[in-house]
């Protein structure tokens, strides 16, 4: 389901994602007392390789789709915290731009992943 190669990079990406989302978490509610913010962005940053890991032992072609497609969700809701915080000048510029390269690819990778799931699949012939 997917390309293998694919979904392992998406799966060791987001899981890497995840820490560096408690990270900043955690420096935001400490340095910016920013709580409400930083438990969004902890809600939906970490779903990502949550749904992923789902993704993983899905139990049809179609629940493999449905899951990536959740955690793509979740990937653009954390663009959009992301880019809160920094217009809000609670992330400073490298911080943000840091993690937005990461964003970016796994939106990437999870597009992908969907878009060859859906060509791959029997319901699309």
């Amino acid at each position: 389901m997917g390309s293998k190669s694919g979904v392992n990079r998406v799966k060791e990406l987001s899981f890497e994602f995840a820490i560096r989302i408690v990270k900043l978490t955690q420096f935001l509610e400490q340095e910016k007392k920013a709580y409400v913010l930083s438990r969004q962005l902890l809600k939906s940053g970490t779903a990502i390789g949550a749904l992923v890991r789902e993704a993983e032992h899905a139990e049809s072609k179609a629940d493999f789709i449905h899951k990536m497609a959740i955690a793509l969700k979740e990937a653009n809701e954390t663009d959009y915290w992301v880019e809160l915080l920094y217009q809000s000048q609670l992330l400073e510029k490298q911080g943000f731009d840091s993690i937005k390269s990461d964003i970016v690819e796994l939106l990437k990778l999870l597009t992908a992943i969907i878009k060859s799931s859906k060509k791959n699949s029997p319901e699309s012939n």
